[in-house]
């Protein structure tokens, strides 16, 4: 990280023990190790919240290209479908002439001996020769 050798370290703690003094040396190399470690555990937070906001970005981005994409393809896909669809109605439709009559309704309902099937000719009492 910073590059330091041996030798380098040996002389920055013969210096601190000269300045400092023998009985608060523990004292600071705790301090400066507490620092260091808070100031690793600091910059992995800041490189971890920007790497998520890397990803949620590129995630965004994904979505957003694909939801274009989709909504294309589908408009492309339903206006060439609708397209063909309706060619066959616009030929065809002009040559369509409704006549009322013509329009099927209900069917007729046949009431009493009709809907048995009993011609009038068969009612009670009349007898039908083979002809």
């Amino acid at each position: 990280m910073f590059d330091i050798g041996f030798q380098e370290l040996l002389v920055i703690l013969v210096i601190a023990l000269i300045m400092v003094g023998p009985s608060k040396l523990p004292d600071l190399a705790r301090a400066l190790g507490r620092g260091v470690s808070e100031i690793r555990k600091a910059t992995n937070d800041i490189k971890d919240t920007l790497e998520q906001d890397e990803t949620v970005k590129e995630i965004k981005k994904e979505f957003h290209s694909a939801q274009r994409g989709v909504t294309l393809d589908s408009l492309e896909t339903f206006t060439s479908a609708f397209g063909e669809a309706s060619k066959p109605t616009e030929t065809t439709a002009p040559s369509i002439k409704a006549d009322p009559q013509d329009v099927p309704g209900e069917p007729e309902q046949k009431v009493g001996e009709d809907a048995v099937g009993i011609q009038p000719s068969q009612r009670q009492g009349e007898v039908v020769a083979d002809k």
